[in-house]
């Protein structure tokens, strides 16, 4: 403890003796006891202080004496939320007092708990092995992680921040701070305060408890063991947005490692253990629930970095007043010009986009679960095919062909024992839609792989959607079933009587009777209607009282059980001649007067098309990896064929068509990868809103090249390409429905041209 005390410092004297008598009121020490005090050497603004008595030992914070800024130095704030904290079980000192009586030591203080623990002032983490390092790192952002999801009304903290808009509050108030101490002009930190009041994220809204200073040396480490016994130093907390905490952690990693201001944070590059920045990311959204992109991340670190510049200055301005809590106060100065330096480079430089060592690259634990899938593809998957086409040929006739195989039940429970199970969700996997892009690229090279990871559509789009939009009781009833794969559901939205192609022109109809909605009307193309385990359907109606100001206002979504009566599977439609069975079939369903209660509608009256566009983004997005995977399936069967047969005296892959082909194919598949990855990039980072147009391009290009490639591969296969001895007539089945499945390939294109004119002409009025 001698190396973490000091002596108080002259400046910070109070009188032990007053002390004394009022703790011994507080019963928390006897008369006859003696106080022995130190001041923490570490610890820039609040003072803190050892307070020890023969048998007992306690922490003193209090207000730093004489003027100070405006809204600095809440000591009644810290104990607020740590009483909170400690209440909840989440790892603090217990609080054990609030004084606000001057009188006692002269500033408003708060006594707590002396924890006994570890803490590492160098962030470097000098003295430990490297694999101590690395479970230190794991164990404080796995904390930072458990802090954000902490619930704000248990913790009866709902008031303890302003919540929404925390980071533009962040800017206006470092500024604030700033300019009251600034002792000169810093043109850089002026220049720096301007760019983050530009570019606050449009996710400034999100609210969970924030810590505001989330450093290594604030925690306090088990003296064994690589846990975190306490987090310190509270006097910057409130409610905003997280990931301003979790840049502010992630701070030193983007240090450079010629700078050395402050010697607590000096370059964590090259430190053996250390865990990387994708790595803390991955931890840190695993355990959020959070998709694992974090746009506009370079935001997050110039704000953080401008926030410690602003401590800097006030810390100087401290020492200019002679009630700095720290000896070296001093130095502090020399720091906020570099710092403000820093920050301009971290808020130039381009962490949301492609970065110059790879394009669209996974995290630490999308590469792990990839690694994952294709091993269990690859040992348990690919060789079940043989009996599960046995199965389906076995029962072709008969009603048996709508159940699944017991072999592939088999297999899921095997996939969720895993861990590998409802991958395309990243509330739930904790993997972005980049990291599952990969995955569903995988699990496109077999008919059923998706159905084993519990990522089939329709039931994918069908929870993206309860997820999402859906109440309580909806997720209570439907999600979580879905969820554990009791039970498959399907989507009801095309219709045999109109162009379903344009969306508004569904006529199936909903009205509000009391406290029912009622339906009635024809759908069909209901992909997995006819599977027994199919349960509900999610059905597109035109609400009965439509807004009729806009187009997109008149549709609604809701929860239909597929045993209410009036819901009748009419028949299954045939694709090219199959019905489909291994995915359930596609079925035309009628809706006959059914009636189901009002609080089965998603959402609210007339919400159909909002709904629509957050299901569909990630639907496409995975059809389109899944297309890809196929694809590739699709040329090894190509170019396996192409090298054992001969034709004319050669082998077919010599004949320089075949060649072609070959070459063609690679470039396709290649080009629509990359074109999805980045959609799925756009959807992590901007929404699905914001990346309709990677979207609808994908949609066109995927179709249009799994088309090519498969057929190139029935061509060199020849007659046995359109048999069932190999698997590329069904491939082709489906890979020629995608160009009609979730819109046709021309509502995509006059899509895509729409948002391409608006894009140009936004691009030529800025140069104006």
């Amino acid at each position: 403890m001698d190396e973490l005390t000091t002596p108080v410092r002259q400046q910070h004297k109070f009188s032990v003796d007053r002390l004394l008598r009022y703790l011994s009121v507080k019963s928390l020490v006897s008369n006859n006891d003696t106080l022995t005090v130190r001041q923490y050497s570490a610890g820039q603004s609040n003072p803190t202080f050892l307070i020890q008595t023969p048998s007992n030992s306690y922490v003193l914070r209090k207000k730093p004496p004489g003027e100070l800024l405006p809204g600095a130095h809440k000591v009644d704030r810290e104990y607020r939320v740590q009483k909170a904290l400690f209440s909840a079980g989440f790892p603090v000192p217990q609080p054990l007092l609030h004084c606000t009586d001057t009188d006692v030591i002269g500033t408003e203080f708060y006594l707590m708990e002396h924890v006994r623990g570890r803490i590492f002032r160098d962030l470097r983490l000098p003295g430990v092995s490297a694999a101590e390092r690395a479970a230190l790192y794991v164990a404080s952002v796995e904390l930072l992680a458990k802090l954000h999801s902490l619930d704000l009304a248990s913790l009866n903290l709902e008031g303890y921040g302003k919540g929404p808009g925390y980071c533009k509050r962040q800017v206006s108030t470092w500024t604030k701070q700033y300019t009251a101490a600034a002792h000169r002009d810093i043109p850089a930190m002026n220049e720096l305060s301007d760019w983050l009041m530009k570019n606050v994220p449009a996710a400034d809204n999100e609210v969970t408890l924030v810590h505001g200073d989330f450093r290594l040396d604030n925690l306090i480490f088990h003296p064994t063991e690589a846990r975190v016994i306490a987090l310190l130093d509270w006097e910057l907390s409130t409610t905003g947005q997280p990931l301003a905490d979790f840049a502010y952690f992630l701070m030193p990693h983007y240090w450079p490692s010629n700078v050395n201001i402050i010697s607590t944070m000096g370059s964590l590059k090259g430190i053996k253990g250390v865990p990387s920045v994708d790595d803390l990311i991955s931890i840190y959204c695993r355990c959020r629930g959070i998709p694992s992109a974090l746009p506009q991340l370079n935001f997050y670190l110039a704000l953080s970095v401008f926030k410690m510049a602003g401590i800097a200055q006030g810390i100087y301005a401290r020492h200019l007043l002679g009630n700095a809590s720290a000896p070296n106060a001093a130095e502090f100065s020399q720091c906020v010009e570099p710092l403000a330096k820093i920050a301009l480079l971290l808020a130039q430089r381009s962490t949301t986009g492609p970065t110059d060592e790879g394009l669209f690259l996974q995290t630490a634990k999308g590469q792990a679960v990839l690694q994952q899938v294709k091993d269990f593809m690859r040992q348990k998957v690919l060789p079940a095919q043989k009996e599960v086409e046995e199965y389906y040929s076995k029962h072709a006739q008969s009603p048996q062909r709508w159940h699944t195989p017991q072999i592939v039940e088999d297999l899921k429970v095997k996939a969720r024992e895993a861990g590998l199970w409802n991958l395309f969700l990243p509330a739930v996997s904790g993997l972005s839609q980049l990291d599952y892009a990969y995955i569903a690229e995988e699990t496109g090279r077999c008919l059923f792989a998706p159905e084993v990871f519990n990522c089939q559509a329709p039931d994918t789009g069908n929870m993206e959607v309860l997820h999402m939009f859906g109440s309580k009781e909806q997720k209570k009833k439907w999600l979580e079933p879905l969820l554990r794969g009791e039970i498959r559901s399907c989507f009801c939205m095309t219709e045999p009587d109109v162009a379903s192609s344009d969306a508004t022109n569904m006529e199936c109809t909903l009205h509000r009777d009391e406290d029912n909605y009622v339906i009635h009307g024809k759908k069909w193309w209901s992909s997995g209607a006819g599977n027994p385990q199919c349960k509900v359907a999610i059905v597109m109606c035109r609400s009965g009282s439509p807004d009729v100001s806009s187009r997109h206002g008149q549709h609604s979504m809701i929860l239909v059980p597929m045993d209410t009566p009036g819901v009748k599977l009419v028949r299954p439609l045939t694709v090219f001649g199959q019905d489909d069975a291994i995915h359930g079939g596609h079925f035309e369903v009628h809706f006959e007067n059914v009636r189901v209660p009002a609080s089965s509608i998603i959402l609210g009256e007339g919400r159909g098309f909002e709904i629509a566009q957050g299901r569909l983004g990630p639907g496409r997005l995975h059809h389109c990896m899944r297309a890809v995977g196929m694809a590739e399936l699709a040329l090894e069967l190509l170019c396996q064929r192409a090298a054992s047969r001969r034709t004319f005296g050669k082998k077919l892959y010599q004949h320089e068509v075949v060649a072609h082909w070959i070459a063609e194919c690679r470039l396709l598949i290649e080009q629509t990868r990359l074109l999805t990855l980045q959609a799925a990039h756009a959807l992590d980072t901007v929404g699905s809103r914001a990346a309709r147009k990677q979207i609808a391009m994908i949609k066109v290009a995927a179709a249009r090249m799994a088309c090519k490639v498969v057929d190139c591969a029935i061509q060199v296969h020849g007659g046995a390409g359109l048999s069932g001895d190999v698997p590329l007539a069904q491939m082709y089945t489906y890979a020629r429905t995608l160009r009609i499945a979730d819109g046709p390939d021309e509502v995509h294109l006059s899509s895509i041209a729409h948002l391409e004119l608006r894009d140009q002409l936004k691009k030529a009025q800025a140069k104006l």
